[in-house]
């Protein structure tokens, strides 16, 4: 047996009559009352009866003996507690002590009975001093009164509402209200301290390409699907069924999304063998009357030792086990990696203080030179941002530059790299009135066409900063620039009217439409490092161990070098780091290079003394290294 104390409540109606009642229902008032009293107590509906100050059943009224199976005559001198088992748990048995006591005002508590013929039902028992109408001198309690009510069919209604409220419609499954209440369970600390293995796991799985099943078939289809799917994970539930911790919860948790939860898990393997078996499980057809349906599933699944965990982070990692499922390929189950998540924790952090990190000023541009091939000198140079992070350090512009474009923030960061390049453009040439001015190259993102007016942007950053449209190279990469039509051409051809140069970067790694690029306003081709690396051995046998060199690439380079030229295009080449890969750009035509052979991306002052050493009186070239830290 067991209950609950529910506390103080208010007193039963028919209180204060048996207080006044005769002696022979309340013998220790000292007062005899009207016997109308009696009758009153006899024949009440309230099961109730009179308790001594020693927990000892004085009278009972015929109610009571019939709520018990009993007659009532035989309740007299019954302990009381033993009768509506107030004894059961510490708590209650404490509370009634109290009110016997006279140092509680009630106790009111819920309890399973058991009848004399072994019916059980559930009672509301609540338990009150009877009030002493004479001075008691030391506040002794002359007695309680004892009322039961049957409250079996309320606790039946409550139990069919609470099974409604935490299981769905649809597939009869626990809800996600009843799922969190159990995984919650789990999780608290008494649950696992004693015995156990002290670890969970959950299996978080979504439907692949559930909403065409709806939108092709119509909802009611889906949701016959939906059971049938339901009805596969419970088997499946029950085969992977574990002597310790039984069979895995099963629940829907809304829309195609369903879990399971398995607690005192043994461990991932258990974990990935039971996400194995619901794949199995559901790739056979649904067969659902005149259709046959088939349908996978992505599975996120996450196992870990119970302490420490909560359930919104339990389940926050299987959401995200559960995108990288779906991320990569769908119809498999993932298993949650900490240092993907960490990567995934980083990114969602850098993305939050993009915008506010531009209005505080922790960006900052670096330079790397473009050389000429022919003579070694600094004809411009490629604006590279950098991400002075307060927590994360500097960050080089693969950590975020896609967040940018994802989240809209590339335009206002790209609106300021476009100026502080073109102001610090013509600064150089303010500073070397002597020598050919030097262009800058900034690359532009997709983003950066369609969604602000980069036509007008480029315009007023040129007005503003005095910088010639010829001095300033925008670069966009090949699978931006190729295909282009509507709007990014009619901007791309507005800007070289301008005078301003347009550069295809990292060409050669996308479509390679050379045809193409005759009818875009496009003046120059900076080839893939890529390419370049297969220049890095002048012959196979100089390859180290694990290293190739690929003689094809020099062959590509040099057909593409000479349709551009072809086409009136330059071409740079990036990442040149050796002088035989220099050299031998050089030979087939390539007309700048860029690289850490001539220098790695450095602040603006080193890019004046670059500018300086080759000034009147300096080499006629740029060394290579020099640039380097």
């Amino acid at each position: 047996m067991n209950g609950t104390s529910e506390g103080p409540a208010p007193a039963a109606d028919l209180g204060p009559a048996v207080t006044q009642s005769d002696n022979d229902l309340a013998p220790r008032t000292g007062r005899a009352g009207p016997p109308t009293y009696r009758s009153v107590f006899t024949t009440a509906p309230l099961a109730m009866a009179v308790v001594d100050a020693e927990g000892l059943v004085v009278s009972a009224n015929d109610t009571l003996g019939t709520l018990l199976g009993t007659d009532p005559a035989a309740l007299a001198g019954c302990v009381a507690a033993d009768l509506v088992d107030l004894a059961s748990d510490a708590g209650t048995w404490h509370a009634y002590r109290e009110v016997l006591r006279g140092h509680r005002p009630r106790l009111r508590c819920t309890r399973r009975l058991k009848r004399a013929d072994g019916h059980a039902l559930w009672a509301q028992v609540t338990v009150e001093p009877l009030a002493d109408s004479g001075d008691s001198g030391g506040g002794d309690t002359p007695g309680l009164l004892l009322s039961v009510a049957d409250v079996s069919a309320r606790r039946e209604l409550q139990a069919r509402l609470r099974h409604l409220q935490m299981h769905d419609p649809v597939t009869r499954l626990p809800n996600r209200a009843l799922f969190f209440e159990r995984l919650t369970a789990a999780l608290e600390a008494e649950s696992y301290e004693h015995g156990g293995t002290g670890r969970i796991g959950v299996c978080y799985l979504d439907l692949d390409g559930f909403k065409a099943v709806n939108d092709t078939h119509g909802h009611r289809v889906g949701d016959r699907l939906l059971a049938a799917v339901a009805e596969r994970l419970t088997r499946c539930a029950e085969e992977a069924a574990h002597p310790r911790s039984g069979a895995p919860l099963v629940a829907r948790l809304g829309g195609d999304e369903f879990a399971l939860l398995v607690e005192d898990s043994t461990g991932t393997d258990q974990l990935a063998e039971l996400a194995g078996a619901v794949l199995a499980a559901l790739q056979p057809p649904f067969e659902l009357s005149d259709r046959r349906l088939s349908v996978t599933a992505s599975v996120g699944v996450v196992e870990r030792h119970t302490a420490g965990t909560t359930p919104t982070a339990l389940m926050q990692a299987a959401d995200t086990t559960l995108y990288w499922a779906k991320a990569d390929g769908r119809a498999r189950w993932t298993l949650f990696d900490p240092e993907r998540n960490a990567n995934r924790m980083t990114r969602q952090a850098l993305a939050a203080t993009l915008r506010p990190a531009i209005e505080r000023g922790e960006f900052a541009l670096e330079y790397q030179p473009l050389v000429g091939m022919e003579d070694g000198r600094v004809r411009g140079v490629e604006a590279l941002i950098r991400w002075n992070h307060p927590q994360f350090g500097v960050l080089a512009p693969n950590r975020f530059i896609a967040l940018a474009e994802e989240d809209g923030s590339i335009v206002p960061l790209g609106r300021w790299i476009l100026r502080t390049a073109c102001r610090q453009a013509r600064r150089w040439q303010l500073a070397h009135p002597d020598e050919p001015p030097i262009f800058v190259s900034v690359n532009v993102a997709v983003r950066q066409v369609w969604d602000s007016d980069l036509v007008a942007d480029v315009a007023g950053t040129l007005e503003e900063t005095g910088l010639a449209p010829e001095l300033l190279q925008l670069e966009l990469t090949e699978s931006a620039v190729m295909g282009s039509a509507g709007r990014p051409l009619q901007v791309l051809k507005a800007l070289s009217d301008m005078g301003v140069h347009i550069a295809i970067d990292d060409f050669g790694t996308g479509y390679s439409n050379l045809a193409y690029l005759s009818r875009l306003p496009v003046s120059v081709l900076k080839l893939d490092g890529a390419f370049v690396r297969g220049f890095q051995y002048a012959a196979v046998s100089d390859a180290g161990p694990g290293e190739t060199a690929n003689p094809a690439d020099e062959v590509i380079v040099e057909a593409m070098v000479q349709l551009a030229h072809r086409l009136g295009l330059t071409v740079t080449a990036e990442c040149v780091e050796t002088s035989d890969q220099a050299t031998r750009l050089r030979r087939i035509g390539c007309d700048t290079g860029q690289g850490w052979l001539y220098s790695r991306p450095v602040a603006p002052d080193r890019i004046s003394a670059l500018l300086d050493h080759a000034g009147p009186g300096g080499p006629a070239g740029v060394q290579a290294g020099v640039g380097k830290p």
